[in-house]
């Protein structure tokens, strides 16, 4: 098949040929439509992580089922599908529900496993839904991965109707989900951002005001969702309510920060990681779309136009999500 390919991390893609992924007895495979660009696209041609080579990045694909697997039953050669990022072996999902991500064994297509861009994608028929009716090819790749992260961070972070929610650094995936997801939820959103235009642009998508990144936010949350790191750190714990929480997926700029204790503990603040999601989440999240959760997609690029999409993702200058097209044509919604 054909695909964009990392043969060394660090590492730059090429464009080529590499064998079609094997379809084992519980697998499909699939034949993405549109997939969609994360910072793992970027962060794997660093080392970090430096995944199993050679490898296909791609976490966000939605597609049409190719073949199926022997025992598969519940998905058919044609079927129109959205795949779900997250692999959770059976046993640990048996075991630990939607937290199985927690547990050994879990996986990301385009992190540990080949992603989607590229002609064939072959995943657990588990990680495979039928495609939200109403929603173009573009929002369906470019919800799975953003949004069920973003769902089980608020839902971790326990987020009630009226509560105040802090955004930090707007204009990612994520964040984007984070807002519209959160005032779905019954929240009262706010948002930071360097840039002044993707601010007044959240505030139109729902959010009651934006604040300058760099600068002291005049507002108190009961939840601040993190993703930035250390540019942004201190002041995201200053934006907390007394016994608010503080949940974190990443760290854009940067690994490791700095917590005073007696703030923490005075405050009875809580800090909560969170990756990803579960099965039972990602279904929610699917119903969400379906049902018009707003998903926002920056811009669209044929597959063969990769690299320039990369830099638009390093420039940090999306709003929302960058899109692949594998098809010339469009097919109908």
């Amino acid at each position: 098949m054909r695909a964009w390919i990392l043969e060394q991390s660090p590492g730059s893609y090429r464009l080529g040929e590499i064998p079609d992924p094997p379809v084992g007895p519980d697998d499909v495979r699939v034949r993405p439509v549109a997939s969609a660009l994360n910072h793992m696209d970027l962060w794997v041609t660093r080392g970090r992580p430096k995944p199993h080579l050679p490898h296909v990045p791609g976490c966000d694909v939605a597609g049409v089922v190719e073949s199926v697997g022997s025992s598969v039953t519940n998905v058919a050669v044609g079927d129109e599908v959205v795949v779900n990022p997250a692999v959770s072996p059976v046993e640990m999902v048996i075991a630990h529900g939607d937290d199985a991500p927690m547990y050994p064994g879990f996986q990301i297509v385009g992190e540990q496993r080949w992603g989607g861009h590229a002609e064939l994608l072959t995943v657990p028929a588990r990680n495979v839904v039928a495609r939200p009716s109403g929603r173009t090819w573009a929002e369906c790749a470019a919800f799975p991965l953003a949004t069920l992260t973003a769902y089980r961070m608020l839902r971790r972070a326990r987020l009630t109707a009226g509560e105040r929610v802090l955004v930090v650094g707007v204009g990612g995936g994520v964040s984007m989900a984070a807002l519209a997801l959160a005032k779905v939820m019954g929240a009262e959103v706010f948002v930071t951002s360097r840039d002044p235009d993707k601010g007044r642009r959240a505030v139109e998508a729902g959010a009651t005001a934006s604040f300058d990144s760099e600068e002291d936010w005049p507002v108190r949350c009961e939840v601040v969702i993190e993703s930035v790191g250390p540019a942004t750190w201190e002041r995201s714990l200053r934006a907390l309510a007394p016994g608010g929480r503080l949940v974190v997926c990443g760290g854009t700029s940067g690994p490791t920060v700095e917590v005073n204790l007696p703030k923490l503990f005075f405050k009875q603040h809580e800090i909560i990681g969170s990756t990803m999601g579960g099965y039972g989440e990602f279904a929610d999240v699917v119903r969400l779309v379906e049902q018009g959760l707003p998903v926002a997609v920056d811009a669209e690029f044929e597959i063969g136009r990769y690299p320039e999409a990369l830099e638009r993702l390093e420039t940090g200058s999306q709003m929302g999500k960058i899109v692949l097209n594998h098809e010339d044509e469009e097919r109908p919604a």
